[in-house]
């Protein structure tokens, strides 16, 4: 028996034979049962990481994002950061339009697949080799892009409202129920607090448990959590920097 009360000759033991026993779910129910059992899927992805066919997904499902905004939008909101700046403002030809309107879509995608890697990357070193979790490279990426799917599917619902905002970055985050929040740095670190995204790294945290019995749910989400408000944090200090 170990610190966390189990041993994990036998956790892995169970493991494998769950796994012998438990088909793998198909891609649709996995993507579903991420949204309303996360607990389901994370031991699913842990038995079986299979993990390309949910990344393209998102993937796709990003770049459709941006397709359906109206490029005026983004001009708008390049404008407005323009003058903040006091910079003059400056017409772009149609051709340097399309190619950068092509550039986004494609950017959506590729930076998703991009982040995916590197959010694996910082989860393996965070629970494997700091906190000495049995869990491997491919596991982590695996739980980390099914999770994704949650703000993926987020900014497709959210096509409505930025189109009417006239925000291609709009989302729900935490400073939408702090409004009496002034404008600075705190606001800004709400700011970047993406409902989303919070309940993406939850999903996720149920994964990590998945993978590794001995770290409990409620310690793989207040470390998922931190390094999520590591990231407002400085997303934070961005926004104050260029005036937002």
């Amino acid at each position: 028996m170990d610190e966390y009360g189990s041993g994990p000759a036998q956790d892995q033991m169970d493991a494998e034979t769950g796994d012998a026993a438990a088909p793998t779910p198909s891609l649709p129910r996995r993507l579903f049962d991420a949204f309303v059992s996360p607990a389901k899927m994370g031991s699913a992805v842990a038995a079986n990481p299979k993990w390309l066919g949910t990344m393209l997904v998102c993937a796709g499902l990003l770049a459709l994002s941006v397709a359906l905004l109206p490029y005026e939008l983004f001009e708008e909101m390049q404008r407005r950061m323009t003058i903040q700046s006091g910079r003059p403002v400056q017409e772009m030809p149609e051709n340097a339009r399309n190619i950068i309107r092509i550039v986004s879509i494609a950017g959506a995608g590729i930076g998703f697949v991009i982040f995916s890697f590197i959010g694996a990357a910082v989860t393996t070193f965070v629970f494997a080799f700091v906190l000495g979790d049995e869990g491997k490279y491919r596991q982590y990426l695996a739980v980390g892009v099914h999770a994704a799917v949650i703000p993926t599917v987020a900014a497709l619902l959210l096509i409505p409202m930025r189109i009417a905002a006239g925000d291609p970055q709009l989302t729900i985050n935490l400073s939408t129920f702090l409004v009496f929040l002034p404008n600075g740095f705190v606001s800004n670190v709400f700011r970047a607090l993406d409902v989303s995204r919070i309940w993406s790294s939850l999903v996720a945290a149920q994964g990590i448990h998945a993978i590794d019995r001995r770290r409990s749910f409620g310690s793989a989400a207040a470390i998922q959590l931190g390094i999520l408000l590591v990231i407002a944090l400085i997303a934070g200090w961005i926004l104050t920097r260029q005036g937002l």
